[in-house]
């Protein structure tokens, strides 16, 4: 992380910052929530940038950029608050929400007002944090999975011995558990995964299968994670263009995919947008629906439009959840 001259202070101990602990507990929760070990977050100066201004690189490169306001709280306005409070508007840098920069005295009456008020380090840590989870398949390198392992290793050895090296490389375990942090699932109970790979390791080394296999095993913590509530109103996948999907995969040297016509995916590509766009303007967070057979492939397809979208095939949920379908996109 690269500070602009204004922020320092709250990296300096010496004068009241408490931003470095605030890392520190980003970094443990982090390995709580998703199971890996986070490098250590290095914190420099940079005269380059704007005085309020500071940086997230990964690897050396910018991947995320926002502005703070020493002195200042971050107040958020919930929908059914009408009131104006004075106050500098920006933007939420973790969720790019809209918001008001407000000076300490301010605070009170905005909270009285139904505000959501945050303190500096704490917007900065959220940011952090949420940079974190959106990139945490680039931060598990392959020693972190050796690190991870070994301590696995400790407790369970004869499932260790049974899969790496045996059955599978570290690059290939890395592999998977990269696809399942890039669409945020946690790698935190390593045990499970291994024995799915194991069981599933004679029949296929094919890491995007092996992926697969493991998020239906891993379903109980899916649906806790995506459907706390156990109901969920999602978009599906007509029937015919689901059979339409799958007729036209093909496989390749980089895996398997949909081989559709433009003017098909075009169609797909309009369905999913408008139906996120209707699904966030009613306050709910858009899940999507597929067969397990295309799950990867109408993940890959979404992306185009909404990164963000999760794409769940129905043998990732419990038995039990509520589902009801109210967006259809088809071809």
């Amino acid at each position: 992380m690269e500070f602009g001259y204004g922020l320092l202070s709250l990296v300096d101990a010496s004068q009241g910052g408490d931003l470095l602990d605030r890392i520190i507990m980003v970094r443990r929760q982090c390995a709580l929530d998703l199971g890996i070990i986070v490098p250590i977050v290095r914190l420099r100066d940079n005269v380059q940038l704007g005085i309020r201004q500071y940086v997230i690189k990964i690897k050396g490169l910018e991947v995320a950029r926002g502005e703070a306001m020493p002195d200042h709280f971050l107040a958020l306005k919930p929908d059914d608050v009408d009131e104006q409070i004075d106050g500098i508007e920006t933007v939420e840098p973790a969720f790019g929400l809209p918001a008001l920069w407000i000076s300490a005295a301010n605070r009170e009456k905005a909270e009285l007002l139904g505000y959501t008020t945050i303190d500096v380090p704490s917007v900065i840590s959220t940011h952090l944090m949420e940079v974190i989870k959106r990139h945490a398949d680039e931060l598990l390198g392959r020693q972190q999975v050796q690190t991870i392992l070994n301590n696995l290793k400790s407790q369970q050895p004869a499932l260790v011995e049974e899969v790496v090296p045996k059955m599978f490389s570290i690059g290939e375990v890395q592999k998977v558990l990269a696809n399942l942090l890039r669409e945020g699932i946690s790698i935190r109970d390593i045990g499970s995964i291994l024995e799915i790979m194991a069981d599933y390791g004679t029949i296929t080394k094919d890491t995007d299968v092996l992926t697969e296999q493991v998020r239906q095993k891993l379903r109980r913590a899916i649906t806790k994670n995506f459907i706390p509530t156990g109901e969920a109103r999602v978009i599906t996948v007509s029937p015919d263009t689901e059979k339409a999907i799958i007729g036209s995969l093909r496989q390749t040297d980089q895996g398997v995919y949909a081989a559709l016509e433009p003017s098909q995916i075009h169609k797909l590509l309009g369905g999913i947008k408008r139906a996120v766009e209707s699904a966030m303007n009613l306050g709910i967070t858009p899940i999507m629906l597929t067969a397990p057979q295309i799950r990867r492939q109408m993940k890959q397809i979404s992306t185009q439009v909404t990164p963000d979208l999760v794409v769940l095939s129905y043998n990732e949920l419990e038995q039990d959840v509520k589902i009801t379908s109210d967006w259809v996109v088809s071809i």
